[in-house]
């Protein structure tokens, strides 16, 4: 897997919101999945293209009536940003590699279009250059906030490269 270490595991895929996306994406009936179908689905769609502050309700009821909610709004950009740019570079990623615990093998490919793009080069950039002001800073240590928005970049230049 092309993102392995360098992103995913690496404050990118590593947390309670992570395991809730790998869920939902394994929930999906189809394999090739729309970037914005997931937004909508989740609720970012109502953060504006803000996701500094997450607004709630963020979460999605699956197909055995389980309702999984997710916390930072800015986990589930930064981890679809890396599914992303998977995608981009093999095609598809297997949900198995990104959660090898508890998900069957099954390669799924995200569809972004250029507003996709876009919408993530912002939040990303953004991101980078202010960590500490997302409510995710209010959890995590300064410096750990600092050094994943580092990696993000590294991440947006990528992804859009």
């Amino acid at each position: 897997m092309y993102i392995e270490n360098k992103y995913w595991n690496n404050y990118i895929g590593d947390t309670d919101d992570s395991l809730n996306l790998i869920a939902f994406l394994e929930d999906q009936s189809s394999d090739e999945i729309e970037f914005s179908d997931i937004l909508h689905a989740l609720g970012l769609n109502r953060q504006d293209g803000d996701f500094r502050r997450t607004t709630f309700p963020l979460g999605f009821t699956n197909s055995m009536g389980i309702y999984l909610d997710f916390t930072f709004a800015i986990d589930i950009l930064t981890d679809l940003a890396a599914i992303l740019l998977e995608c981009k570079v093999n095609g598809s990623v297997d949900l198995h590699d990104l959660e090898p615990y508890d998900t069957d093998s099954r390669k799924i490919n995200i569809i972004a279009t250029p507003d996709d793009y876009e919408l993530l080069n912002k939040a990303l950039s953004d991101f980078s250059k202010n960590p500490l002001e997302y409510d995710l800073s209010e959890l995590v240590p300064e410096e750990d906030m600092r050094e994943m928005a580092e990696i993000c970049e590294d991440l947006r230049q990528e992804l859009l490269s």
